[in-house]
């Protein structure tokens, strides 16, 4: 064990994945701290599903207006506010039942409704004509800066600096090629006119071979999730799955076209094969299928309603869950190869709701559309035959009138929200946070912090075509993109959002800094399975994690002292000072400070290991460091 290293492995779990962050309002208040404690305490019987003494307490909106009883909150004055008054441990009543809250708990409702005394800070939906789209700008950098900056000046923001060429380089690279850069690539960038390299670098990553890989390993996890089984990255690559996704980054393809290739699954070419995969994985289970879809193209999970109406996103119906579900409940996996059938009959299925009420299922689809369809009466018999399909002797067999065609047509073709959960979960890949929070959650729940951005950014998206590196483009050369750390308010994108690096990031950095060629599958591997999160809404790092970067052979097996490698460049300069130099220069690259040059040598001088052993370890702290382990 390397005592050193070990500290800054914990280090990282400590400082690289806190939450630190104020309330500047009410409406913070409600999104951070109240609504969430609400959910858990008060909803189940004061929300859309049921309400006690005819109160609701899931939007502000609905608090204001009070029970039977009348007005539950005084804005700006809890101590003549009923519902804050029955919070006390000796209130009668007292809520919730059976339940006390914390003073923590009890102190955010207090200074939510202090703050619902000022008008300014009173959460309210924009006026429709507010979040129209009708602005114009010269491109989406150029919107993207002007609305986040109106939203600094809303919110009485400073916005942190924006950081230099060479750190801008670096995250960029591991953005958009899944990677650190070489210090040679850094110096190349850095030699270009200062006018145009970054422009010119985004272009140049966006074209390679690096890009879509990143791209795909990216919304392989977005949308299949990371494999729970060791052989399904393999079955995954073998079945076409992953050459599917990086095919269409690497070829541009638009995004409303991919999403209809793998909600159809039926391929046209050896490049489409694995879009199939998307729905064979889940193993005819529909219910899986259906909850896997929604995020997609509605942009917001629609688990929660599988039993009754979503419990507190209003506008999500127990008929949109089951509607989705039908949509899909007449494929079937073909067996010994990844296709998946679909019946041109059956599939005609009925959910039952809360009060036992037994309703047909339909598809509808959140954004108001149907998919109509012919359903038979109780005493009609279908009736399968060959006539009812394009081919008869084909396997698969694909219905003249496929009902899972008809809705992919409906989702991906005048559907606005396919456009917003795109743009919101890729902003949120590289910024570190959705405009709606979290990325997967787009519904009336979850406020957009940037509403105005957020609708423009997706209308933008659709009149370009569902264009993939234009919406990129437009992002990671945009002021908020380019900012240095430094805000309390994530939510306002003043500063960069910390993001760990994902395994392969890690993996293929790990590889560089070593002085070794990017690729490793085994190391890879490795290192996703330690560390297997990518955007998680919140993260938490745990004891085995802290381990692995601790006494990873993984990691150990990078640090040789065999030609070209770091290891045997630091070994070969004389000095402990040089050493350290060259080492920071390796692993962040940048110089190191007046203390880290100081605490590293000092390690160095020390240290009663042999010379080899002490830069071994010195370059170990280094990469598993919060400061390597994160996007600068």
């Amino acid at each position: 064990m390397r005592p050193f290293n070990l500290f800054l492995a914990i280090s990282f779990v400590v400082a690289a994945h806190s939450c630190s962050g104020g309330v500047a309002d009410s409406s913070s208040l409600w999104v951070s701290t109240v609504q969430p404690l609400f959910d858990i305490q008060c909803v189940k019987c004061h929300g859309p599903i049921q309400q006690k003494g005819g109160l609701e307490l899931d939007t502000p909106e609905m608090i204001l207006k009070g029970g039977d009883d009348g007005m539950v909150i005084i804005p700006g004055d809890p101590a003549k506010s009923p519902l804050f008054l029955h919070l006390a441990a000796d209130a009668d009543p007292h809520m919730p039942p059976k339940k006390q809250l914390s003073e923590a708990e009890r102190e955010a409702v207090r200074a939510w409704i202090v703050g619902m005394g000022s008008s300014t800070n009173e959460p309210k939906a924009l006026a429709s004509e507010d979040r129209a789209t009708n602005r114009s700008y010269p491109s989406l950098t150029a919107a993207i800066d002007t609305l986040v900056a109106e939203g600094w000046e809303k919110r009485g923001v400073q916005p942190a600096p924006p950081v230099d060429d060479a750190v801008w380089c670096r995250r960029v690279w591991l953005d958009l090629g899944g990677r650190i850069p070489t210090r040679e690539e850094v110096e190349s960038f850095l030699k270009g006119p200062s006018e145009t390299r970054r422009a010119e670098l985004v272009d140049r990553l966006l074209n390679s071979d690096g890009y879509p890989k990143r791209m795909r390993e990216l919304w392989d996890v977005f949308l299949m999730g990371r494999p729970k089984r060791d052989n399904a990255d393999q079955r995954r690559r073998d079945n076409g799955w992953w050459t599917f996704l990086e095919t269409a980054f690497r070829t541009n393809r638009p995004w409303n076209v991919t999403v209809r290739q793998l909600l159809t699954a039926r391929p046209t070419t050896a490049e489409e094969k694995g879009a199939s995969w998307f729905l064979y994985e889940r193993r005819d289970n529909f219910q899986a299928i259906a909850e896997a879809v929604a995020p997609i193209v509605y942009g917001t999970k629609i688990d929660c309603a599988q039993c009754h109406d979503h419990p507190l996103a209003r506008e999500i119906k127990q008929a949109h869950y089951w509607g989705l579900v039908a949509a899909f409940n007449r494929g079937k996996n073909v067996e010994g190869g990844s296709a998946v059938s679909e019946s041109a009959i059956g599939g005609f299925i009925n959910f039952v709701n809360l009060k036992k009420q037994s309703q047909p299922a339909v598809v509808l689809l959140l954004n108001g559309k149907s998919v109509p369809e012919e359903r038979p009466g109780p005493d009609d018999k279908e009736v399968d035959s060959g006539d009812k399909y394009i081919d008869p002797s084909a396997s698969p067999k694909v219905p003249k009138v496929s009902r899972r065609a008809a809705f992919a047509e409906a989702a991906t073709t005048d559907n606005p929200l396919l456009a917003r959960a795109f743009v919101n979960r890729m902003w949120a890949a590289l910024v570190g946070r959705g405009i709606v929070h979290p990325a997967d959650e787009m519904n009336a729940r979850n406020v957009p912090s940037h509403p105005q951005l957020l609708d423009w950014m997706a209308q933008d998206f659709i009149s370009h075509g569902y264009d993939i590196r234009y919406f990129i483009r437009g992002v990671v050369l945009s002021r908020p993109y380019g900012l240095s750390p430094g805000t309390s308010m994530p939510e306002a994108f003043a500063g960069a959002i910390e993001r760990p690096l994902t395994g392969e990031q890690l993996a293929r950095s790990w590889r560089i800094a070593a002085g070794l060629a990017p690729e490793d599958e085994g190391l890879c591997h490795a290192v996703v399975k330690a560390l297997p999160e990518v955007l998680p809404k919140d993260y938490n790092v745990s004891f085995q994690q802290a381990q692995f970067l601790s006494g990873s052979s993984a990691l150990s097996g990078l640090l040789q002292d065999a030609p070209g490698t770091t290891v045997a460049r630091l070994t070969s300069l004389t000095g402990s000072e040089a050493r350290v130099r060259e080492a920071f220069a390796a692993v962040y690259g940048r110089s190191p400070e007046t203390s880290e040059l100081a605490q590293a040598t000092g390690f160095l001088d020390q240290t009663d290991a042999a010379p080899l052993d002490k830069t071994r370890d010195l370059l170990w702290a280094l990469m598993t460091s919060a400061e390597f382990l994160t996007l600068p």
